[in-house]
């Protein structure tokens, strides 16, 4: 809405992409605030509570925590989105697709386990897989059609190293993959997931504000994708909506944002680091969730190949918990890391 009324009546301030980040964060953020609480009340006295499993250590108190507000900041997200965004934007369609498409299979997931009241009664682990390539290969099929470059870029190099052509489809889906997964089995904590997503989406909408940026991608020496920059609208709404969500997540959390939150996140994630290329980057960018799926991969490889546990339990947030650290500790230093790793993916720009 308000990038054609820059052209109908000729306002130059909403056809810049800052200003309509600027409108498109407290839109998504005030509106989260507003509905939350309301969304909180509904969930309560509907029972629409977490599944917590009985393996997970000193967690009895979360029972009767409600869950899937992700719902929310996903609607205030794509609210945010319909008045600030060029919907005419081919990139910025695919970045709907990537993170409303994760955000429904992770609904329906949730939906499954609520009302079974049981964590393992949501999607089997083959539907759940299978619903998510389904979207990933919406999202690529998106990006190919709009003329998306294909070429595979790594940090501290100017130029690509070669030209994936039709092999990026299943290289751009395991990213996909891999993040929304990642991403899910970091939300484990009150707050875990969501401040080190929030720190990671304004890295990832600084690198394609600079690649869609002619001047910018110059000096820095990355690839220029005309277009892309128009997602950082959408990188700074999520980034809103999720700072409102803290508001009630943090330690002690009143809501969690359930599969909903957790696989849209990730899904989205991954979109802007294939838009910014920035998909060997996201490694450092997403320490936090990286760190999380392979200590999970470690776990679960040596007990099946040596019968022995390296740690006392994966994900590794639960680990800490059994070595009795605070839970707030956990997540703080957690937090801490995250901020770190995404200065230093920053910083690597410099360096090419």
């Amino acid at each position: 809405m308000l990038y054609e009324l820059s052209h109908l009546l000729n306002i130059n301030l909403f056809g810049y992409i800052s200003v309509r980040a600027g409108f498109a964060f407290f839109i998504a953020f005030v509106m989260t605030l507003f509905i939350l609480p309301k969304y909180l009340a509904w969930a309560i006295s509907k029972r629409a509570n977490q599944p917590i499993s009985k393996y997970v250590p000193a967690h009895e108190g979360k029972r009767d925590t409600p869950t899937m507000g992700g719902a929310i900041f996903l609607l205030s997200t794509l609210t945010s989105a319909l008045f600030t965004v060029d919907l005419s934007n081919p990139y910025i369609l695919g970045g709907l697709v990537s993170l409303m498409g994760f955000g429904l299979v992770g609904f329906k997931d949730d939906i499954g386990k609520i009302l079974s009241g049981d964590n393992l009664q949501g999607l089997t682990p083959r539907g759940k897989m299978g619903l998510q390539i389904v979207v990933a290969l919406l999202a690529v099929g998106l990006l190919l059609l709009a003329g998306f470059p294909t070429e595979f870029y790594i940090p501290f190099l100017k130029t690509p190293l070669f030209d994936m052509g039709y092999f990026v489809v299943p290289f751009w889906v395991v990213v996909f993959l891999a993040t929304t997964n990642a991403v899910n089995l970091t939300d484990g904590l009150d707050g875990l997931a969501t401040v080190p997503s929030i720190i990671a989406l304004i890295t990832l909408g600084l690198i394609i504000y600079v690649t869609g940026h002619a001047i910018f991608s110059q000096y820095l020496l990355v690839p220029n994708i005309n277009g892309v920059g128009e997602v950082l609208i959408l990188a700074v709404a999520l980034s809103g909506g999720l700072l409102g969500f803290l508001w009630y997540n943090c330690y002690p959390a009143e809501i969690f944002m359930g599969d909903t939150g957790s696989l849209a996140i990730g899904g989205f994630l991954a979109y802007l680091a294939i838009l910014g290329k920035s998909e060997v980057l996201l490694l450092l960018i997403g320490i936090i969730f990286v760190i999380e799926t392979v200590s999970v991969i470690l776990q679960v490889g040596s007990y099946k190949l040596r019968g022995e546990r390296i740690f006392l339990m994966a994900p590794i947030h639960h680990h800490f918990e059994l070595k009795k650290w605070a839970e707030n500790k956990i997540i703080v230093r957690f937090w801490m890391i995250s901020f770190i790793a995404n200065i230093l993916a920053l910083i690597s720009f410099k360096f090419r």
